[in-house]
Protein backbone atom coordinates (compact mmCIF):
# COMPACT_ATOMS: atom_id res chain seq x y z
CA UNK A 1 0.00 0.00 0.00
CA UNK A 2 1.39 3.38 -0.71
CA UNK A 3 2.83 5.42 2.17
CA UNK A 4 1.24 9.06 2.67
CA UNK A 5 4.20 11.81 2.25
CA UNK A 6 5.23 13.69 5.28
CA UNK A 7 7.31 16.79 5.80
CA UNK A 8 11.50 16.62 6.03
CA UNK A 9 11.92 16.25 10.13
CA UNK A 10 13.53 19.79 11.01
CA UNK A 11 15.77 20.96 14.37
CA UNK A 12 13.76 22.30 16.63
CA UNK A 13 16.77 23.28 18.72
CA UNK A 14 20.94 23.42 18.02
CA UNK A 15 23.66 24.19 20.60
CA UNK A 16 26.84 25.32 19.55
CA UNK A 17 28.52 22.01 17.93
CA UNK A 18 32.09 21.24 20.28
CA UNK A 19 34.85 21.84 18.91
CA UNK A 20 36.84 18.38 19.47
CA UNK A 21 34.46 15.85 17.51
CA UNK A 22 32.32 13.90 19.95
CA UNK A 23 30.29 10.46 19.00
CA UNK A 24 26.88 11.29 18.36
CA UNK A 25 23.82 9.21 19.08
CA UNK A 26 20.60 9.61 17.90
CA UNK A 27 17.52 8.13 20.45
CA UNK A 28 14.05 8.17 19.52
CA UNK A 29 11.28 9.08 21.66
CA UNK A 30 13.70 10.82 23.77
CA UNK A 31 11.11 13.77 24.82
CA UNK A 32 9.92 12.29 28.12
CA UNK A 33 10.08 8.87 30.04
CA UNK A 34 12.78 6.52 29.62
CA UNK A 35 13.84 7.50 26.46
CA UNK A 36 14.79 10.68 27.94
CA UNK A 37 16.64 9.12 30.74
CA UNK A 38 18.74 7.28 28.24
CA UNK A 39 19.31 10.47 26.74
CA UNK A 40 20.64 12.35 29.70
CA UNK A 41 22.49 9.00 30.71
CA UNK A 42 24.36 8.99 27.17
CA UNK A 43 25.11 12.87 26.97
CA UNK A 44 26.62 12.37 30.76
CA UNK A 45 28.96 9.93 29.00
CA UNK A 46 29.88 12.18 26.40
CA UNK A 47 27.98 11.22 23.70
CA UNK A 48 26.01 14.46 21.79
CA UNK A 49 22.39 13.55 21.27
CA UNK A 50 20.09 13.83 18.86
CA UNK A 51 17.11 14.32 20.30
CA UNK A 52 14.04 12.40 18.31
CA UNK A 53 10.40 13.45 19.08
CA UNK A 54 6.79 13.04 17.41
CA UNK A 55 4.52 15.82 19.18
CA UNK A 56 5.92 17.01 22.71
CA UNK A 57 7.57 20.02 21.66
CA UNK A 58 8.30 21.55 24.80
CA UNK A 59 9.10 18.04 26.45
CA UNK A 60 12.02 17.90 23.61
CA UNK A 61 13.55 21.53 23.86
CA UNK A 62 14.18 20.79 27.47
CA UNK A 63 15.87 17.46 26.90
CA UNK A 64 18.06 19.48 24.56
CA UNK A 65 18.67 21.77 27.08
CA UNK A 66 19.72 19.36 29.71
CA UNK A 67 22.01 17.11 27.34
CA UNK A 68 23.41 20.08 26.14
CA UNK A 69 24.26 21.15 29.53
CA UNK A 70 26.13 17.92 29.98
CA UNK A 71 27.40 17.15 26.78
CA UNK A 72 28.17 20.56 25.21
CA UNK A 73 25.96 20.37 22.17
CA UNK A 74 22.08 18.54 21.59
CA UNK A 75 19.86 19.35 18.34
CA UNK A 76 16.07 17.81 18.87
CA UNK A 77 14.56 16.29 15.81
CA UNK A 78 10.49 15.55 14.99
CA UNK A 79 9.50 13.07 13.14
CA UNK A 80 6.36 10.62 12.99
CA UNK A 81 8.00 7.20 12.62
CA UNK A 82 4.53 5.66 11.45
CA UNK A 83 5.12 7.42 8.41
CA UNK A 84 8.37 5.71 6.24
CA UNK A 85 8.80 8.99 4.43
CA UNK A 86 9.06 10.83 7.61
CA UNK A 87 11.98 7.52 8.90
CA UNK A 88 13.78 7.70 5.54
CA UNK A 89 14.18 11.62 6.23
CA UNK A 90 15.42 11.32 9.87
CA UNK A 91 18.97 10.11 9.69
CA UNK A 92 19.62 12.19 6.81
CA UNK A 93 18.56 15.30 8.63
CA UNK A 94 20.30 14.37 11.55
CA UNK A 95 23.75 14.28 9.64
CA UNK A 96 23.09 17.37 8.06
CA UNK A 97 22.52 18.92 11.00
CA UNK A 98 25.24 17.06 13.29
CA UNK A 99 27.89 16.15 10.62
CA UNK A 100 27.91 12.72 11.76
CA UNK A 101 26.24 9.95 14.06
CA UNK A 102 28.00 6.89 15.56
CA UNK A 103 25.18 5.07 16.52
CA UNK A 104 21.37 4.73 17.13
CA UNK A 105 19.05 3.83 20.08
CA UNK A 106 15.22 3.11 19.08
CA UNK A 107 13.64 3.72 22.02
CA UNK A 108 9.97 5.13 20.64
CA UNK A 109 7.29 3.31 21.02
CA UNK A 110 3.73 3.16 20.06
CA UNK A 111 1.67 0.65 22.92
CA UNK A 112 -1.96 0.52 23.01
CA UNK A 113 -4.18 -1.89 24.04
CA UNK A 114 -5.70 -4.79 22.29
CA UNK A 115 -6.38 -8.56 22.63
CA UNK A 116 -6.86 -11.50 20.27
CA UNK A 117 -10.76 -10.52 20.55
CA UNK A 118 -10.11 -6.81 20.21
CA UNK A 119 -7.60 -7.28 17.35
CA UNK A 120 -7.55 -5.65 14.00
CA UNK A 121 -5.35 -4.73 10.74
CA UNK A 122 -5.07 -1.33 11.55
CA UNK A 123 -3.89 -2.21 15.23
CA UNK A 124 -1.16 -4.62 13.93
CA UNK A 125 0.09 -2.23 11.17
CA UNK A 126 0.34 1.05 13.53
CA UNK A 127 2.40 -1.25 15.66
CA UNK A 128 4.66 -2.56 13.01
CA UNK A 129 5.41 0.96 11.56
CA UNK A 130 6.48 2.43 13.95
CA UNK A 131 7.89 -0.52 16.83
CA UNK A 132 9.34 -2.41 14.25
CA UNK A 133 10.14 -0.62 10.56
CA UNK A 134 10.92 2.29 11.65
CA UNK A 135 13.40 0.82 13.72
CA UNK A 136 15.12 -1.52 10.65
CA UNK A 137 15.08 1.18 8.13
CA UNK A 138 16.83 3.48 10.46
CA UNK A 139 19.46 0.48 11.32
CA UNK A 140 20.40 0.45 7.46
CA UNK A 141 20.40 4.25 7.60
CA UNK A 142 23.06 3.90 10.04
CA UNK A 143 25.17 1.25 8.11
CA UNK A 144 25.00 3.39 4.91
CA UNK A 145 26.61 6.57 6.28
CA UNK A 146 29.11 4.59 8.79
CA UNK A 147 29.87 2.48 5.38
CA UNK A 148 30.65 6.09 3.73
CA UNK A 149 32.88 7.04 6.22
CA UNK A 150 34.61 3.62 7.14
CA UNK A 151 33.56 3.92 10.83
CA UNK A 152 31.80 1.37 13.17
CA UNK A 153 29.15 1.86 15.37
CA UNK A 154 26.16 0.54 16.90
CA UNK A 155 22.16 -0.19 17.27
CA UNK A 156 20.45 -0.78 20.78
CA UNK A 157 16.72 -1.43 20.24
CA UNK A 158 14.75 -1.49 23.08
CA UNK A 159 12.10 -4.67 23.46
CA UNK A 160 10.27 -5.85 26.63
CA UNK A 161 10.29 -8.76 29.11
CA UNK A 162 6.59 -9.72 27.44
CA UNK A 163 8.44 -11.60 25.11
CA UNK A 164 9.85 -14.02 27.44
CA UNK A 165 6.72 -13.61 29.34
CA UNK A 166 3.67 -13.49 27.17
CA UNK A 167 0.18 -12.72 27.77
CA UNK A 168 -2.87 -11.78 25.89
CA UNK A 169 -2.67 -8.35 26.49
CA UNK A 170 -1.28 -5.93 24.17
CA UNK A 171 -0.88 -8.32 21.76
CA UNK A 172 -0.59 -6.30 18.69
CA UNK A 173 2.38 -4.20 20.86
CA UNK A 174 3.52 -7.23 21.55
CA UNK A 175 4.15 -8.83 18.05
CA UNK A 176 5.84 -5.98 17.00
CA UNK A 177 8.31 -5.99 19.92
CA UNK A 178 8.81 -9.93 18.73
CA UNK A 179 9.36 -9.27 15.23
CA UNK A 180 11.66 -6.49 16.11
CA UNK A 181 13.58 -8.98 18.40
CA UNK A 182 13.86 -11.53 15.33
CA UNK A 183 15.13 -8.65 13.40
CA UNK A 184 17.82 -8.36 16.04
CA UNK A 185 19.15 -11.34 14.90
CA UNK A 186 18.91 -10.94 11.58
CA UNK A 187 20.40 -6.94 11.01
CA UNK A 188 23.27 -8.40 13.56
CA UNK A 189 23.98 -10.43 10.41
CA UNK A 190 23.80 -8.46 7.79
CA UNK A 191 25.02 -4.92 9.01
CA UNK A 192 28.38 -6.64 10.21
CA UNK A 193 30.60 -5.97 10.77
CA UNK A 194 30.11 -2.63 10.52
CA UNK A 195 27.28 -1.93 12.70
CA UNK A 196 26.94 -4.28 16.21
CA UNK A 197 23.21 -4.80 16.84
CA UNK A 198 21.72 -5.43 20.58
CA UNK A 199 18.31 -5.84 22.23
CA UNK A 200 17.85 -4.54 25.64
CA UNK A 201 14.49 -5.90 27.25
CA UNK A 202 13.40 -4.10 30.65
CA UNK A 203 10.81 -5.25 33.06
CA UNK A 204 7.97 -2.54 34.42
CA UNK A 205 10.19 0.32 34.85
CA UNK A 206 7.89 3.13 34.78
CA UNK A 207 4.05 3.63 36.40
CA UNK A 208 1.07 4.64 34.05
CA UNK A 209 -2.36 6.45 34.24
CA UNK A 210 -3.53 3.00 34.29
CA UNK A 211 -1.50 2.32 38.19
CA UNK A 212 -1.86 3.97 41.39
CA UNK A 213 1.61 4.89 42.68
CA UNK A 214 0.83 2.30 45.37
CA UNK A 215 -0.14 -0.77 42.89
CA UNK A 216 3.00 0.03 40.78
CA UNK A 217 5.17 -0.58 43.89
CA UNK A 218 3.60 -3.47 44.99
CA UNK A 219 4.02 -4.77 40.85
CA UNK A 220 7.55 -3.64 40.89
CA UNK A 221 8.53 -5.77 43.65
CA UNK A 222 7.17 -9.00 41.90
CA UNK A 223 10.33 -10.68 40.71
CA UNK A 224 13.32 -13.19 42.19
CA UNK A 225 15.32 -10.21 43.15
CA UNK A 226 12.27 -8.10 44.67
CA UNK A 227 12.43 -5.30 42.05
CA UNK A 228 12.01 -4.83 38.56
CA UNK A 229 14.22 -2.26 36.36
CA UNK A 230 14.49 1.42 37.32
CA UNK A 231 15.08 4.22 34.11
CA UNK A 232 18.43 4.39 35.85
CA UNK A 233 19.52 0.40 35.46
CA UNK A 234 17.91 0.54 32.02
CA UNK A 235 19.72 3.23 30.73
CA UNK A 236 23.22 2.20 31.90
CA UNK A 237 22.46 -0.90 29.70
CA UNK A 238 22.09 0.66 26.95
CA UNK A 239 25.32 3.17 27.26
CA UNK A 240 27.07 -0.98 28.13
CA UNK A 241 25.48 -2.23 25.13
CA UNK A 242 27.10 1.11 23.17
CA UNK A 243 30.69 0.14 24.74
CA UNK A 244 30.92 -3.19 24.43
CA UNK A 245 32.65 -3.30 20.63
CA UNK A 246 32.09 -7.42 21.13
CA UNK A 247 28.64 -7.81 21.79
CA UNK A 248 25.88 -8.63 18.98
CA UNK A 249 22.95 -9.91 17.83
CA UNK A 250 21.26 -10.82 21.40
CA UNK A 251 19.15 -9.35 24.01
CA UNK A 252 19.83 -8.07 27.31
CA UNK A 253 16.96 -8.55 30.00
CA UNK A 254 16.66 -5.85 32.61
CA UNK A 255 13.85 -6.84 34.68
CA UNK A 256 15.21 -8.02 37.90
CA UNK A 257 14.26 -11.66 36.36
CA UNK A 258 10.14 -11.14 35.79
CA UNK A 259 10.58 -12.77 32.54
CA UNK A 260 11.20 -15.73 34.69
CA UNK A 261 7.75 -15.36 36.42
CA UNK A 262 4.33 -16.15 34.96
CA UNK A 263 1.54 -13.16 34.76
CA UNK A 264 -1.56 -13.89 33.25
CA UNK A 265 -2.08 -10.67 32.23
CA UNK A 266 0.06 -7.41 31.61
CA UNK A 267 1.43 -5.47 34.42
CA UNK A 268 -0.97 -2.63 33.80
CA UNK A 269 -4.29 -5.33 34.10
CA UNK A 270 -3.32 -7.26 37.13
Amino acid sequence: MSTPSAPTPRPLDSATPAVVRQPTVLVTGTAKRLGREIALTLAKAGWRVAVHYRDSVEDARKTVADCAALAGASSSFRANLGNETAVRNLLPTVIETLGHVDALVNSASTFEHDTPQTFSFAAMEKHLRANTGAAILLSQALHDHLASRQANGAVVNLLDQKLWNPNPDFVSYTLSKAALESANTMLALALAPRVRVVGVAPGLTLTSHMLTPEKFEALHKLSPLGHSSTPADVAATVAFALGNASITGTTLLVDGGQHLMKFERDFSLL
